[in-house]
């Protein structure tokens, strides 16, 4: 799918957030700049967030939780985990439990990490527009928005 501009990512966002649901996992893959946080917000808007969320980049793991959003999600930032040791130490999983867990940089705690998530890769174009592919684990395949 070609995503025009950073409304077209965010809208993305807004769509998977009518279809996510507790336990999910959400990885997004792309270079810097590839929209992965611009589509982040999109979901987290779409779940009730007021205001833009900010980028986890140096928090890690921003949670939101009700009424904040309708359900609960970490959104994480894995850009700066230089060991995938560290990543466990941050207890990931344990947000699966009662809400999403939205994961940007997933490949620096190696491959992998959910095989369960629904994988969503961003390549910017050299028009400025942006190419999703999706990898969609068998509990998205009848969810997945998008023709």
């Amino acid at each position: 799918m070609i995503l025009a501009d950073a409304a077209a990512t965010e809208a993305v966002g807004r769509a998977l957030a009518t279809v996510v649901r507790v336990g999910d996992a959400i990885a997004l893959f792309g270079d810097l700049g590839a929209g992965k946080t611009t589509l982040s917000r999109g979901l987290l808007a779409g779940l009730g967030l007021m205001g833009e969320a900010p980028s986890p980049t140096f928090a890690i793991v921003q949670p939101y939780a009700p009424p904040e959003v309708t359900v609960p999600v970490a959104h994480v930032d894995l850009y700066r985990i230089a060991d995938p040791d560290d990543a466990a130490e941050l207890g990931l999983d344990d947000y699966r439990a009662d809400g999403v867990l939205l994961v940007e940089w997933p490949e620096r705690i190696g491959a992998g990490a959910w095989d369960d998530a629904l994988q969503l890769f961003l390549l910017a174009t050299p028009d400025g527009a942006r190419r999703l592919t999706a990898k969609l684990p068998p509990s998205w395949e009848q969810r997945w928005p998008f023709p």
